[in-house]
């Protein structure tokens, strides 16, 4: 199981409404920007997020996207799953009848530790914690929000 470019741009995208803080709505364009995120990719990700209820559209002239929740109340695993859909290290552990070792297999248990331990991770993370942690990017020795 390997994260997408769209989880990794998922979380950066919240990241950067996180970083602005409570109620702030912000164009696609400009996180795109600041971000390095290809903008068309960018929006679509951000839809896929409207509809699981992480962001929030505003329609009209100061429209744009902001969060929805709190970001002290979403955690990294929520974002990667509504994008990604549900983490499973190995098909078996999401759809276990389809293992042709269900009865004896001694990996199985091993990936489903391993799961387990990368939910736990990544639950306890919240979008909150990162943006503390994550300062704005900066490009060519600039801050991002810098006129080039």
């Amino acid at each position: 199981m390997q994260i997408t470019k769209a989880g990794e741009y998922g979380v950066l995208g919240l990241l950067n409404l996180a970083r602005r803080g409570a109620g702030a709505v912000v164009m696609v364009d400009e996180v795109s920007r600041e971000e390095a995120i290809p903008a068309s990719f960018l929006r679509k990700i951000f839809q896929t997020l409207v509809r699981a209820g992480l962001l929030r559209s505003v329609r009209g002239a100061k429209g744009g996207f902001s969060m929805d929740r709190p970001a002290d109340t979403i955690t990294v695993l929520e974002v990667i799953e509504a994008i990604e859909g549900p983490i499973a290290l190995q098909p078996c552990l999401d759809e276990p009848d389809d293992c042709a070792y269900l009865r004896g297999c001694a990996l199985c248990g091993l990936w489903g530790e391993a799961q387990e331990g990368l939910r736990a991770v990544l639950g306890r993370r919240t979008l909150a914690e990162l943006a503390r942690r994550q300062p704005p990017r900066v490009r060519l020795g600039r801050p991002a929000d810098t006129p080039v």
